[in-house]
């Protein structure tokens, strides 16, 4: 097996206890070939949603003050203007 110095993986070996019904479930749903890249999947995809569900608050609420619906009309906002007085 050659050693590919430019792609390095770092993995952690670990002992879990998981539920076999469920890790047999996500390995058939997510097709995976062996229950550690079923959940390393469930894993990646977990973290994936949580980050979606934060975008909002990294934007925040209530950023942008404005009338959308003038923003929508076809015409240009109305300003008034002075009128000039004759000499």
């Amino acid at each position: 097996m050659l050693f590919d110095l430019w792609h390095t993986i770092h993995m952690k070996r670990t002992n879990l206890v998981l539920d076999a019904h469920l890790l047999d479930e996500a390995t058939r749903v997510l097709q995976a070939k062996t229950w550690s890249a079923a959940v390393n999947i469930a894993l990646a995809e977990v973290l994936r949603v949580r980050r979606i569900q934060r975008i909002p608050s990294f934007f925040g609420e209530g950023l942008w003050e404005g009338n959308l619906a003038a923003m929508r009309e076809d015409k240009p906002p109305r300003t008034t203007r002075r009128r000039r007085r004759q000499a």
